[in-house]
């Protein structure tokens, strides 16, 4: 009885012991999200941070200041330029596939971009934000045809692998070459192959009728509910929805915590790898990554809205570098009212996505994101 007695007590300690540790790190991750709510007048905020494979979720506020539909880890967000690397992964699969090359002019796979820039572009270009297109398809570009007018008239202004112009258009590019060398529609290929071989199973380019009481509101700069709209390249370049399990699952896949088929953990390896070298960091395969450790004030300088907008000189990197450890990575992704920021750091076994419903600045993301990091593994 006395044995049973101590073994009780021992328990009793090690769960009080466990709820304590939870509190603790839950009220660490309080004092940093609930200030930025407030000054950014976030609706509803959803957290997940994975340490050595265990995953701890932080939900706030709501999805709908309407409904009052509390944020949990299966709300759905528009996750914008974060997409870019799900399609740079579907790029990776079907070269490896041998369906393309990274090496090849975008005129090849095209045979209506024949005898135009592209004959110049690469698909690399297109996928690590070199081939100088713009970030934005021009007024007026509506439908499949009316862009590859575009594309087959448009011209660089400076040497093609020269500079880094942020760009949906030449991501989107890629997607529509990929998915077409695989013989299906772009959003076919995503539902139907990738994102079923990566388990995630609720993020979606078009949002299922059963999904939507899910699919948050979004709310813009001005405070007005809005939702992401049609566009070119939406699909390939910025189109997601998705939720913080689903999305901390993919960033333990590119630290090795999940497993996967090993085709498809090779694709993802793959956008890891570094070809330019650009202000403070590294470009992959639309990932970019920083040498770990890196202070903060250079995350915030190089996720900030000037390397966004404004071209930046690149220097090609020969032979490309590997995939490091010895690294962060990170990617924002934006729509008019949602906010996005992915950071894994395999060296540390470490990652965390902050998903918000309202349209807020990436150096606050970068902010938070780190912070919680710093607090939640000493050392970082």
């Amino acid at each position: 009885m006395k044995l049973q007695a101590v073994t009780a007590t021992l328990i009793g300690l090690i769960f009080a012991s466990t709820a304590q540790a939870k509190s603790s790190e839950q009220e660490k991750v309080d004092q940093i999200i609930k200030p930025l709510m407030q000054q950014y007048q976030i609706p509803g905020m959803a957290i997940a941070v994975s340490i050595d494979g265990e995953t701890t979720f932080y939900n706030y506020g709501v999805a709908s200041r309407q409904s009052r539909q509390p944020i949990t880890n299966s709300t759905l967000f528009e996750i914008g330029s974060l997409s870019k690397t799900f399609t740079a992964t579907l790029a990776s699969w079907a070269q490896q596939q041998g369906k393309i090359s990274f090496n090849d002019a975008a005129s090849q796979y095209l045979p209506q971009l024949k005898h135009s820039a592209f004959d110049n572009v690469s698909l690399l270009n297109l996928a690590t934000h070199t081939s100088g297109l713009p970030l934005f398809e021009p007024e007026g570009v509506n439908t499949p045809q009316q862009l590859m007018d575009w594309y087959k008239q448009w011209k660089p202004t400076q040497p093609v692998g020269s500079v880094r112009v942020y760009s949906n258009m030449g991501i989107g590019l890629l997607g529509i070459i990929a998915a077409k060398s695989l013989n299906q529609p772009f959003i076919d290929v995503m539902q139907q192959q990738l994102l079923p071989k990566l388990g995630m199973y609720n993020t979606f380019i078009k949002v299922p009728a059963d999904k939507m009481a899910e699919y948050a509101q979004g709310y813009n700069k001005q405070d007005k509910p809005v939702r992401v709209g049609p566009g070119p390249v939406d699909a390939e370049a910025y189109g997601l929805k998705s939720s913080s399990a689903d999305l901390i699952r993919y960033l333990d896949i590119n630290l090795h915590e999940q497993p996967i088929d090993a085709s498809w953990q090779v694709a993802v390896d793959a956008t890891h790898r570094g070809y330019y070298r650009v202000a403070g960091f590294t470009q992959d395969l639309m990932w970019e990554n920083y040498a770990y450790p890196s202070p903060l004030e250079l995350l915030l300088k190089n996720n900030g809205s000037q390397i966004i907008t404004d071209a930046q000189p690149t220097k090609a990197i020969n032979p490309p570098q590997p995939p490091l450890e010895q690294a962060i990575y990170n990617k924002t992704g934006s729509t008019n009212g949602f906010s996005t920021y992915a950071m894994f750091v395999p060296v540390k076994k470490m990652a965390i996505i902050i998903l918000a419903n309202k349209s807020y600045p990436n150096e606050a993301r970068v902010k938070a994101a780190y912070q919680i990091l710093a607090k939640q593994k000493e050392g970082f």
